[in-house]
């Protein structure tokens, strides 16, 4: 099955000029869903994973039935201010600015292997802040895996560790 046929592409969103690739419509396809999801585990199981870290927020949607499949934890990474209790923070740069991602304390034991999960792999910033933020509170990051990549971006040169994509995009 091609999943990009279920994936739609929407011009001109968030702003002129960018063509957000949506999986809304991957969603509401079950078989596609279904799908998409056992890819990923056969990607993300060799790698054996104590957690899976989903990236706020679409990341959240591929990260919990991922976990449930593969039987291990989740955790959620969201923005500054976003998650109850006491949390660890990683300030990063972007492009045109800065962002903060945050982790609820706690969340990892030191030395569980953690891998990162969202749905697409853009230019790599908030994916590698994910991965410093998680070997901050002393987890290891075997691995990322994302559903869509813009190969275009090279987001993956910012990262250390392997990473899974399920569709690429070359513009």
């Amino acid at each position: 099955m091609d999943i990009k046929q279920h994936i739609r592409e929407v011009p001109d969103f968030p702003k002129p000029g960018i063509l957000f690739y949506d999986i809304s419509t991957l969603l509401m396809h079950p078989g596609a869903w279904q799908h998409t999801v056992q890819q990923m585990a056969d990607a993300v199981a060799p790698h054996k994973p104590d957690l899976l870290a989903g990236i706020e927020s679409r990341g959240f949607l591929v990260s919990a039935p991922l976990a449930l499949k593969l039987g291990c934890g989740f955790i959620m990474l969201r923005k500054k201010g976003k998650l109850p209790g006491a949390t660890v923070r990683h300030d990063y740069d972007l492009e045109y600015g800065s962002d903060s991602i945050e982790i609820q304390e706690g969340a990892i034991q030191p030395g569980q292997k953690v891998v990162l999960v969202d749905d697409l792999l853009a230019t790599g910033g908030t994916m590698a802040a994910s991965a410093a933020l998680i070997r901050k509170v002393g987890g290891v990051v075997p691995a990322a895996a994302c559903i869509i990549e813009l190969t275009f971006l090279n987001g993956r040169d910012k990262l250390d560790m392997p990473v899974t994509t399920l569709a690429k995009y070359d513009q």
